[in-house]
């Protein structure tokens, strides 16, 4: 493997971690939010409000159910407007994010209902403000598991961002891509293949690590 490969594959590294670091920011500032309304508007829940909750379920399920490829080509326009182009890793980040955010907002859902609603119901009891309920109980309770969920969140975002190199999205896999594939250099798509693999084993330890630590506090 000549050396203007090797440098090929920490640029493309570089780009496929800078991907999923900017959009797993993105997804966590706005998915964590929506995961925490979608509970707190439910049926019997702080703040009980139906139609705000069904209306927000509703754009939330739209947006998962559309493949990641099918929603890369369909806001093309949109990732222009946003980005000023449509190739390349800044303009591959408007996808990813946009795909991020309802992921996110359903797993922390998923946590935050496990919690023992009876621990909500004590800080009612003792005159806690919704708000405090949410920032003191519901978020440090439900921490562990949303720990989990953002590092699913960028396993799952590494495998998108290969994707994307499909239209010209950068990162590692437009080079497994462009090299590997069109130009038959197994070599280069093996390398690809065992640098994703080793990312994600990297992140999830990390991630594992970091559940456990929050779990004993």
């Amino acid at each position: 493997m000549s050396e203007q490969i090797i440098k090929l594959l920490l640029t493309g590294t570089l780009e496929t971690l800078q991907m999923a670091v900017i959009s797993t920011v993105v997804a966590m500032i706005l998915g964590i939010p929506l995961g925490v309304i979608l509970v707190v508007t439910s049926k019997g829940h702080i703040l009980e409000n139906l139609a705000v909750n069904k209306a927000l379920g509703v754009v939330i399920n739209a947006t998962r159910s559309v493949p990641f490829i099918i929603l890369m080509v369909a806001i093309i326009p949109f990732t222009r407007m946003i980005a000023g182009t449509s190739i390349g890793t800044t303009a591959a980040c408007v996808p990813l994010t946009i795909a991020a955010i309802p992921f996110l907002a359903r797993l922390v859902e998923t946590s935050i209902k496990d919690i023992n609603f009876g621990v909500v119901e004590a800080a009612q009891a003792m005159g806690a403000s919704p708000l405090q309920i949410i920032r003191k109980v519901l978020l440090p309770e439900a921490l562990p598991t949303i720990i989990d969920n953002i590092t699913v969140l960028i396993v799952n975002l590494i495998g998108y961002s290969a994707m994307a190199g499909a239209i010209g999205g950068g990162g590692l896999g437009d080079i497994a891509i462009r090299y590997g594939y069109q130009r038959f250099q197994g070599d280069v798509m093996l390398a690809t293949i065992i640098i994703l693999i080793v990312l994600v084993q990297l992140i999830q330890m990390a991630g594992d690590g970091l559940s456990k630590r929050m779990n004993k506090k």
